[in-house]
């Protein structure tokens, strides 16, 4: 029998593995209804559905293994990290889901949320104050008018896999749909800054650093707390605290 392999759990989902089919336990079935439609709308590869029994999707393994993890090194070349940035290019460029996705917040919503998350970070003292005020400044550039982009929404490094300098694969299509394709820029490089030129080269075209920057500190605040109450670590070396603490 194959073994069963937890991949990932918290309260809002889990992902097993069982020999080479992935299974996703996820309530929310409207967040299941992104996922499968991203992934027939994608022109990138997206892993098979095998079959659907709400609240299990059964997915199939894609070959090669992922571009890196978060507080990680990444032994991938700088032409695998190239192709990454190709293949996020190619998925902003197709037409536009009808849903808007995580990365498509509006800035009002965006901004209050935002405003909402650092207060707590200071009150509750998860983090320094003059951490938050300088990442807070910092994201401020975040903040602006942008044009929609068909955006996977949580396109961390995790969630591509290659096979030698080959992009085999993106998984992870829960909160894909219209948004600021910066998002999915600053997302895939975080914590990995050494390799946003890579991206970029392979992405085709000039991107505001600022924004990316921007994103870099923005995303890592809203984390931070949720990760800490959901049984992860930001504050591990190469994570979302040392990526805040770069800016400083």
């Amino acid at each position: 029998m194959d073994e069963v392999k937890v991949v990932v759990a918290h309260s809002e989902r889990a992902t097993l593995r069982v020999g080479d089919v992935f299974l996703k336990v996820d309530a929310d079935q409207a967040r299941v209804d992104a996922e499968v439609e991203a992934m027939a709308l994608a022109p990138v590869p997206t892993p098979e559905v095998l079959w659907r029994k709400p609240p299990v999707l059964a997915i199939a393994a894609l070959k090669g293994a992922t571009l890196g993890r978060l507080g990680e090194p990444s032994t991938a070349s700088p032409a695998a990290w190239a192709a990454a940035g190709a293949a996020i290019r190619k998925l902003h460029d197709a037409p536009l889901p009808s849903r808007p996705g995580r990365a498509g917040r509006s800035v009002v919503a965006l901004t209050a949320e935002f405003d909402d998350e650092c207060e707590l970070l200071v009150t509750n003292a998860v983090l320094p104050v003059d951490l938050v005020t300088r990442n807070r400044q910092v994201a401020e550039a975040a903040l602006r008018p942008w044009t929609p982009a068909f955006t996977h929404g949580d396109l961390q490094i995790a969630h591509v896999f290659i096979d030698g300098d080959e992009v085999t694969g993106i998984i992870d299509w829960s909160e894909a749909g219209r948004g600021d394709a910066l998002y999915d820029l600053a997302t895939f490089t975080l914590g990995h800054e050494e390799h946003l030129d890579d991206v970029i080269a392979g992405y085709g075209t000039d991107v505001d650093l600022d924004v990316i920057h921007a994103w870099w500190s923005l995303r890592s605040l809203l984390a931070v707390r949720w990760l800490v109450e959901h049984g992860f670590d930001p504050f591990a070396q190469g994570c979302e605290v040392d990526v805040l603490r770069s800016r400083m």
